[in-house]
């Protein structure tokens, strides 16, 4: 670095746009003059402008209640995704239950392990199907969405 100031010092605000704050750390934060900022004997003061008194600010007149604000809402019955769909994961296994318990026995596999293949294999496409019938069914309830006037009210007592 070639400069003669350190990076860490920061530029020091100016009070004006023609003469630079030269009171560096001791500048208050408020941007008021210090005690010690008064004039000195022997040294001049820059001119002040003269500032216009601030006109009295009126009270502000009472507000009138207010109109109750109404909102549009729509209001339509939607059904839950999960419920749906652990229902469907759940039909799928009650079909692995009655397949693999109801089919024929086979000396190789046990019939957990029948079950449990099934399971997979009836499950999943159950959760899926479930799932479709779902979006089916909320595609549905938008279409006979109905919209409605609502008034908000306050409740005194909750807290």
């Amino acid at each position: 670095m070639t400069s003669d100031q350190p990076d860490s010092a920061p530029e020091q605000p100016h009070s004006t746009s023609e003469q630079p704050d030269t009171r560096g750390d001791r500048a208050p934060a408020d941007g008021r003059p210090a005690p010690e900022d008064h004039a000195a004997p022997g040294r001049a003061q820059p001119p002040v402008a003269p500032v216009a008194p601030v006109a009295p600010v009126a009270p502000a007149a009472p507000a009138a209640p207010a109109a109750p604000a109404y909102r549009e809402v729509t209001i339509r019955r939607a059904p839950k995704f999960v419920p749906f769909m652990l229902l469907g994961a759940f039909l799928g296994f009650l079909v692995a239950l009655v397949v693999a318990y109801t089919g024929p026995e086979d000396p190789t596999l046990t019939r957990a392990s029948i079950l449990g293949f099934f399971t997979v294999a009836f499950a999943l496409p159950g959760l899926l199907l479930a799932a479709l019938l779902v979006l089916v069914v909320d595609r549905r309830s938008i279409r006979r969405a109905e919209r409605a006037r609502a008034e908000r009210t306050y409740d005194d007592d909750a807290a």
